[in-house]
């Protein structure tokens, strides 16, 4: 089983697939065409399943980091002879328009070795198996380099060394004296599609060379950002980008399937969909982090996804990165999992709950971004109009929850504080809808839906607003409620919520967890680093600008050393766990700096899109 810690992996991304670099140099997860894609290399998931790695042949001391304002990686290798230095990059291609980033990604992994002092010997081996490890392609060494092909996939591995081919992998060795560079790229296709090319060492070079430009040029036409913690917010502006699929504006929750919410556990997700939640949610975050002129894009791709809405149906909560509808999750039982933790799944059949509060999260990343947005045409109109309409039809169900439990249906404070967002949202949104006769009726029903979440959602015996209408458990989704703008951070059955979180729903290193209920599955979870950084929003909001930043200083120590984040953390090790990187993670970490930016010298909070 593979023993690399999920915080030893950096991200690398063209905006229609990822890959997962470990810090031996190991590329051990690569999906092409799309982050949603079989793996190609999957060793991250079981040693089996496929990798590529370029390092020293001996010991060695490991530096990283990203290429200042953009996600190309450079990992430094120090050895008892010399100095090796590792620079990773899914090339984005040609396309000079900085709005359309990675828009012409030619599908290519480009690595280049460079021996800055001394001399170095160097090992590399690759070792592809597509389709999730299932298949052993065939390997065949031609000049410039290797090609493989099995299953629906071909790759050509272009290398200035020679590689030793054998039944399962191609490997090969070198010394680099000072000075000298190796450049090294695998260029994918499909089976059906031609080819895919040989690349020379100048190409590569001037595919690198480009793939840098275009990540700083976007970061400079994008990000203003100038607030506390402006690097982290800047880079968490890129890494979200990173999770967009540039062909539909699609956001992904995170790169990865079946990274564990605890080692050897059962909790095993697949997170490379577009949850209309976290794509709302990234769309508010991305004005904070790099001003999102994509907001366009993202408005089609939810209304494209959601064609076949209608009112009286409930809204698809997630959706593939092309817009699908069917992700049936399946299980992948030839591999062992991170650190033995089975099964592994692809697909997420959370397509199938019912979750009425993406009614609020789209209208509210609808409103966030509307400036940006040109005059809506009748049918974005309608379907933006219907669901407020189905917020209102739908309140008073039962769902499950922003947390997916995946149980009975309950009545989920969170689920109807977001249908409230979607009736208020629409009231604000009225002139561009062409509904301003409708918004008497939306007022009415947006104070009734107030008055009962005030009512029902706050328990006596908790001393809090809570998870459930009725219920004693506490839930950290209970703090959206002064963000959203529903009850005012500083009211104080408010402030008595907020400080029973941070006092009863905290692990022992002072993070927060989603709640602590028995959610019908069987193993534990880590605390949430989304959850810390919405306790320090809720903090800063409240006026308590020394608490949250503390809080924030508090989550921000659990990010790795190439500035990502994992969903959760384990209590008792502090080790990331979950899906990784995690776009919530980070949409957190900027809000919650927002806050404290707005609120540093006793400022009232205004939300950047407002």
């Amino acid at each position: 089983m593979t023993r690399t810690p999920i915080a030893g992996y950096a991200l690398l991304s063209d905006r229609h697939s990822a890959a997962l670099v470990g810090t031996g140099g190991s590329v051990d997860w690569l999906c092409l065409p799309r982050f949603d894609s079989p793996s190609l290399f999957a060793a991250m998931l079981d040693e089996r399943a496929g990798s590529w790695s370029i390092r020293p042949a001996g010991p060695y001391a490991v530096t990283r980091r990203y290429l200042p304002q953009t996600m190309v990686l450079e990992t430094t290798f120090e050895t008892a002879t010399g100095v090796l230095v590792l620079t990773d990059a899914l090339l984005v291609g040609e396309d000079p328009d900085v709005h359309r980033l990675g828009a012409d990604a030619p599908h290519v992994l480009a690595r280049c070795a460079t021996c800055t002092r001394g001399s170095v010997e160097l090992e590399a081996r690759c070792v592809p198996r597509p389709e999730y490890g299932l298949v052993m392609p065939l390997l065949t060494a031609v000049p410039g380099g290797v090609r493989a092909r099995g299953g629906p996939d071909q790759v050509a591995l272009s290398t200035p060394i020679p590689y030793s081919v054998m039944a399962e992998e191609a490997a090969g060795a070198a010394t680099l004296e000072e000075g000298t560079t190796l450049r090294f790229a695998l260029h994918w296709s499909m089976a059906s599609e031609p080819p895919p090319d040989l690349w020379d060492d100048q190409r590569i070079a001037a595919g690198m060379e480009t793939t840098v430009a275009r990540w700083r040029e976007w970061s400079r036409a994008h990000q203003a950002y100038e607030g506390p913690y402006r690097e982290l917010v800047a880079h968490s502006g890129r890494v979200l980008y990173a999770l967009s699929y540039q062909p539909t504006g699609a956001v992904v929750a995170a790169p990865t399937t079946s990274l564990p919410e605890a080692p050897g556990g059962e909790r095993n997700w697949d997170y490379r969909y577009s949850w209309v939640r976290d794509a709302s949610f990234t769309m508010n975050a991305l004005w904070v982090a790099a001003c999102p002129d994509e907001a366009d894009q993202f408005l089609a791709c939810m209304t494209t996804a959601a064609a076949t809405y209608e009112p009286a149906r409930a809204l698809q909560i997630v959706f593939g990165v092309g817009c699908e509808h069917d992700l049936s999750e399946r299980e992948l039982p030839h591999l062992s999992g991170w650190r033995g933790s089975r099964p592994v799944r692809v697909g997420n059949d959370a397509w199938r709950q019912q979750q009425v509060d993406v009614y609020g999260e789209l209208l509210d990343a609808v409103h966030c971004v509307s400036s940006q947005l040109g005059d809506f045409d009748q049918p974005v109109r309608a379907f933006l109009t219907a669901l407020a309409d189905a917020a209102i039809a739908q309140w008073r169900e039962p769902d499950h929850g922003i947390w997916e439990i995946r149980g009975e249906r309950r009545h989920y404070l969170h689920s109807k504080a977001m249908c409230w967002v979607a009736v208020d949202r629409a009231i604000r949104l009225a002139g561009r809808l062409g509904a301003r006769h409708r918004v008497g009726e939306w007022r009415a029903a947006a104070e009734e839906i107030r008055d009962t979440i005030l009512r029902e959602g706050w328990s006596r015996k908790a001393g809090a607003y809570t998870q459930a209408f009725g219920s004693a458990d506490l839930d950290a989704s209970v703090l959206m409620l002064p963000i959203i703008g529903l009850v005012p951070a500083d009211h104080p059955r408010m402030l008595a919520t907020i400080d029973a979180v941070a006092e009863r729903l905290v692990d022992e290193h002072g993070l927060v967890y989603r709640y602590l209920m028995d959610d019908g599955l069987p193993g534990d979870e880590g605390a949430f680093l989304l959850c810390t950084f919405w306790l320090a929003q809720a903090q800063a909001l409240a006026g308590r600008h020394e608490e949250a930043r503390a809080v924030f200083e508090r989550a921000g120590t659990y990010i790795n050393d190439v500035g990502l984040m994992a969903e959760e953390v384990c209590p008792r090790t502090g080790e990331f766990l979950g899906n990784f990187p995690q776009a919530f993670s980070h949409i957190g970490l900027i809000n919650a700096a927002w806050a404290l930016s707005q609120t540093e010298h006793g400022g009232r909070f205004e939300p950047a899109c407002r």
